[in-house]
């Protein structure tokens, strides 16, 4: 396939994404963060963090658990804006922090209430997504640091071969694709260790196999791969 063949494949189709606990690929790189989302409301401690590599699956476990507790996201820049505005706590989502600064003194109030409701009961809880440990997070005010010690933290690894190979099968069968398991295999061994990665390339196999109106085969995925790989460089 040509870089002008490329260019005239049809626009991109839009795949909603479902974030279902059921499409969750259990495996030992991702199994103590889904014992922590299916945990719920059982934590030892109110306040949690799953940390791992980009395209590791953090929004997939997130959104399970935001459909789960019916929780609330809040932007890492808005907490404080966030805790002022409820008149009450429910669980809370903040996703992707710790990369860049944020509203510490928000988070810091954030957390208090939420201890404080759980030392009276079973109460809100808030779960937070990061690419780092909270021990490396950009943390200037030592009261928040402290609090974030006391969090449980659990790590999400780069996908493994096993869960890498359920989901692209699941992304394929998505789009009513049948692929020989060699295909799937091949791409496995090549792909970027992530689930984004996996996607954007089921994606463009998709497109292209519409445009050529035939089967996925190995040599179709391998010209592919060689394609974006040169295209990176």
């Amino acid at each position: 396939m040509s870089e002008a063949k490329l260019q005239q494949l049809p626009l991109e189709l839009e795949h909603n994404t479902v974030y279902e606990r059921d499409d969750l690929i259990v495996t030992k790189s991702n199994r103590a963060a889904i014992d922590l989302v299916d945990r719920w409301p059982d934590w030892v401690v109110p306040i949690a963090v799953v940390a791992g590599p980009a395209g590791s699956g953090k929004t997939h476990l997130a959104q399970v658990w935001r459909a789960k507790t019916g929780a609330l996201a809040v932007s890492p820049d808005k907490i404080d804006e966030f805790v002022q505005d409820r008149s009450e706590i429910q669980p809370v989502l903040i996703e992707d922090i710790g990369d860049a600064p944020f509203d510490e003194v928000g988070l810091f109030h954030l957390i208090n209430v939420i201890r404080q409701h759980a030392s009276q009961g079973p109460g809100p809880s808030l779960l937070m997504t990061s690419r780092h440990y909270p021990v490396n997070w950009p943390v200037k005010l030592p009261d928040l640091a402290s609090r974030l010690k006391a969090a449980t933290v659990v790590e999400i690894a780069e996908p493994d071969d096993t869960l890498l190979n359920g989901v692209i099968y699941k992304l394929f069968s998505d789009r009513q694709i049948s692929v020989e398991p060699h295909v799937v295999s091949y791409l496995v061994s090549r792909i970027e260790r992530s689930l984004v990665s996996a996607i954007e390339v089921v994606d463009r196999l998709d497109r292209i196999a519409l445009v050529q109106k035939s089967r996925i085969s190995r040599s179709t995925a391998a010209q592919l791969l060689n394609e974006m790989e040169a295209a990176r460089k």
